[in-house]
């Protein structure tokens, strides 16, 4: 199980990548959501059903992975970056080009770095749930602000 949690919770090992793990499960993020939209022509807002069904595995291999490594929240970890990138790109309005992929990109990122008003409180929560908890906050943002965005045509 130990394995599992830990595939889980460096996406299928992004999180092993040696510079800016995180930025790397993001963009892993960005292209799964690109192939299921292109592809399986998934709408934006079904990825906010996915970072909720994701997140119950995702807190439960972050907290067993963070034990594992005896820290609290080990960069390794990425499953959390996944549920905060999915959040904020379906907070997209209907029209979803390049232009607004970069944008849920960007967004996701400087939130989720930045870690505004409370998003830093939510990582001192236990376990898997401030790991994962902090960035499903800033995906959040990233989803109201790609929201007014479209609305204001923007992208």
């Amino acid at each position: 199980m130990k394995s599992f949690a830990r595939l889980i919770a460096t996406w299928f090992y992004c999180g092993y990548f040696p510079v800016a793990p995180g930025t790397v499960g993001s963009l892993a993020a960005v292209a799964i959501a690109w192939i299921l939209h292109r592809y399986a022509d998934v709408p934006a807002p079904a990825f906010a059903l996915m970072a909720v069904l994701l997140s119950g595995p995702g807190i439960w291999a972050a907290g067993v992975t963070a034990r594992e490594e005896g820290r609290e929240d080990p960069g390794i970890v990425v499953v959390d970056e996944v549920v905060g990138q999915w959040l904020t790109i379906a907070g997209a309005t209907s029209l979803l080009n390049w232009r607004s992929w970069l944008l849920a990109f960007a967004l996701f990122r400087i939130f989720d770095i930045l870690k505004p008003f409370p998003i830093r409180r939510l990582e001192k929560w236990p376990g898997g749930l401030g790991i994962v908890a902090d960035d499903a906050l800033a995906g959040i943002y990233g989803a109201a602000v790609m929201l007014a965005a479209g609305y204001l045509h923007l992208y």
